[in-house]
């Protein structure tokens, strides 16, 4: 099956509402936007962030930092979900997308907490799923890899071009991308899918693609493949 490289038109969520976390800016406005131009009615919040200790190896991180890293993520998104279930069930179901990271996926080191709080997200997101799979409700997870937001665009061009060339598409991921899969997971075109978690990534968590290939026992060609 072949497809073109076009956008299909985000489906219609015309009569519903979005509720949509850390909506400020990045992800999460571009992913408010796209559900309003969808025909969405939508809630925005903007206090559901990440948060945690700054890149630091393991044994060097204050408790305290981790455990605000394990809080906002998975404390944070525990209860986002304790008190969305319960208004789905009474108007007839829903879709909730979780927001984790490559980072939730595999490891990378100095990001302890980081890694452990979204590998935390897409647990309760299985356990959610499979918990009210059967009443109306599907539940799902994100786990977008490097995406040109405002961090990384604070970060600088350098920042960003090595963010790029460490996924397999040798470049990095838009907001707008990770908006159009999150639409898709909320939309009845993903009626059948619940508790899965769908890397953005460029191919970053499929593997590793070298930039470029040799034969053991034999010198690598300069510029070859």
């Amino acid at each position: 099956m072949t497809a073109s490289n076009s956008a299909p038109p985000h489906p219609s969520f015309a009569g519903r509402v979005a509720l949509v976390a850390g909506a400020s800016r990045g992800i999460g406005a571009v992913t408010a936007r796209a559900f309003a131009q969808a025909g969405a009615a939508v809630v925005l919040a903007a206090r559901n962030a990440t948060d945690g200790p700054l890149p630091t190896p393991l044994a060097d991180i204050d408790p305290e930092a981790f455990d605000l890293g394990i809080r906002v993520n998975i404390r944070g998104t525990f209860l986002g979900m304790k008190y969305q279930i319960p208004a789905m069930l009474r108007s007839g179901g829903g879709a909730i997308v979780n927001m984790a990271s490559g980072a939730g996926l595999q490891g990378v080191a100095n990001l302890a907490a980081y890694v452990a709080g979204k590998s935390g997200i897409v647990g309760l997101t299985k356990v959610a799923a499979l918990d009210y799979a059967d009443q109306g409700i599907r539940v799902n997870v994100v786990a977008p890899g490097p995406i040109l937001t405002w961090h990384l665009e604070a970060a600088g061009e350098e920042a960003q071009r090595l963010a790029g060339m460490s996924t397999p598409m040798r470049r990095v991921g838009q907001a707008q991308e990770v908006a159009d899969t999150v639409l898709w997971l909320c939309s009845d075109q993903s009626s059948f899918v619940t508790g899965v978690t769908i890397p953005i990534d460029g191919g970053q968590t499929a593997g590793t693609k070298p930039p470029q290939m040799y034969r053991q026992g034999q010198p690598m060609e300069q510029g070859g493949s």
